[in-house]
């Protein structure tokens, strides 16, 4: 092998070497600079996750009063009409105890009608 030949030689070894070491120091940096930005797209959604978590935890307060208003205006309005019936159920009582000729008259006149609406509606459909 003549000089030249082992110059070419030695020179292309060189330049493998310091290629590979290029290649190898690039990898690295690339490897750092993808944890670094790993890292700081944590630290962004953990800043997201620490601005969230009150405004969530604020709606879920606000859903459970608003639940907790609903059952109580539900059992309102239930005894209110309970209260409304048996007080409409208490009246009428009375007023057949103490009106009971014009009871039974007001019961037979509320009947024919229905009785003639039933019949009426009955035709209407032939």
């Amino acid at each position: 092998m003549s000089q030249t030949e082992k110059s070419v030689h030695q020179a292309a070894e060189a330049a493998e070497s310091a290629a590979k070491d290029t290649i190898q120091a690039t990898a690295q940096s690339t490897r750092k600079a993808a944890a670094n930005a790993v890292d700081k797209a944590q630290q962004g959604l953990k800043a997201v996750e620490d601005e969230l978590n009150p405004v969530i935890d604020d709606l879920a307060a606000r859903a459970q009063e608003w639940a907790t208003r609903s059952i109580n205006f539900c059992a309102d309005s239930s005894d209110r009409a309970r209260r409304q019936l048996h007080a409409a159920a208490d009246t009428t009582t009375r007023y057949v105890i103490e009106q009971p000729g014009r009871s039974v008259l007001i019961a037979a006149a509320a009947g024919a009608a229905i009785a003639t609406a039933f019949f009426m509606s009955l035709r209407s459909r032939k």
